[in-house]
């Protein structure tokens, strides 16, 4: 009897000294919590709170019953949109697309990074990251119409040169053969600097006795990259490629949108444009919310499969 009361005394004193070091703690790192309060507040009210409206996807969802008085239907949406015939094609589009991200656009980011990291006059660093950072912050409006700008065939810079050189001009804008390289070519230009800066702040926790040690070994600046900087930063580089998995059927609407046109629709129609055009625009609320369902159902088992492949193979994970 007094064995068991002596146990039960230990486990509340441990608990109270569990709650205590917790409460230091938190006490400690306050103002580390004050900061993480608006992204926390960020997705609870634009992330997590909105997916209640999912429940309109297995509804005929009708605005002025709302949600509770709208008519259940089960997965008629869904079952619409997989015998959709232009399913098939949004889908490889959209797979086509996340695949050029994946293979051109991901590894861009990390080479200039590698390649910022070996500069060492300071002014040319920054100026060059500088430039390289400014698309990002120009909205896909201002990147699309630049592009037009070169492109069109009444007076753009491309044609103007080729037809000087030539060459027969071409219509990329029209043509459905150019939209893929357009598109990937966009988005390298706006977002390949704004992605160096997450691997810079890596290769900045890098500790700098490991290059002296290599130099002192007769390593030289591309051997030092690849079995000392490259290796340092692989975590950062399988958690931002497990995220990027995850985004597969999400390549955003406004960009597709701004290069979309009656001509190359086949190849730039994507789930994105597709909820807009066939889903908001003809006011399909539950038919849109059960495509973005979809869309948001294959992100997550992606990212599960990444991580777990990841963590299989003794690299660090999300989670």
């Amino acid at each position: 009897m007094n064995s068991e009361i002596a146990t039960k005394k230990d486990l509340i004193v441990a608990k109270e000294t569990r709650r205590n070091e917790l409460m230091r703690k938190i006490k400690k790192n306050k103002w580390i919590y004050f900061m993480l309060l608006p992204g926390i507040l960020y997705f609870i009210i634009y992330k997590y709170i909105p997916m209640y409206g999912l429940i309109i996807a297995f509804q005929d969802y009708k605005p002025y019953l709302g949600i509770s008085g709208s008519e259940w239907v089960g997965f008629k949406h869904f079952e619409r949109l997989f015998s959709e015939p232009d399913f098939w094609m949004i889908f490889g589009n959209t797979l086509i697309l996340f695949a050029l991200n994946l293979i051109f656009f991901f590894p861009i980011p990390i080479i200039l990074a590698l390649m910022l990291n070996e500069v060492r006059f300071m002014a040319f660093k920054r100026t060059v990251q500088t430039l390289i950072y400014i698309p990002h912050f120009m909205s896909w409006v201002i990147i699309v119409s630049i592009g037009y700008v070169m492109l069109t065939l009444d007076g753009g810079i491309i044609n103007g040169l080729l037809a000087a050189l030539g060459f027969e001009q071409i219509n990329f804008l029209l043509n459905p053969d150019w939209f893929r390289p357009m598109y990937i070519t966009q988005v390298i230009w706006r977002e390949a600097g704004w992605g160096t800066i997450i691997y810079l702040a890596a290769m900045a926790a890098i500790d700098p006795q490991l290059y002296e040690a290599a130099r002192m070994d007769g390593a030289n600046r591309f051997q030092q990259m690849w079995h000392i900087t490259l290796p340092s930063i692989k975590s950062v580089i399988i958690i931002l490629l497990i995220l990027k998995i995850g985004d597969v059927l999400e390549l955003g609407f406004e960009h597709v949108f701004l290069l979309l046109n009656a001509a190359n629709r086949e190849v730039a129609e994507i789930f994105d444009t597709y909820v807009y055009t066939a889903g908001l625009k003809q006011g399909q609320f539950s038919y849109s919310t059960a495509v973005g369902f979809f869309k948001g159902i294959v992100g997550l088992i992606l990212v599960v499969f990444a991580n777990w492949l990841a963590k299989k193979n003794g690299e660090e994970g999300i989670y």
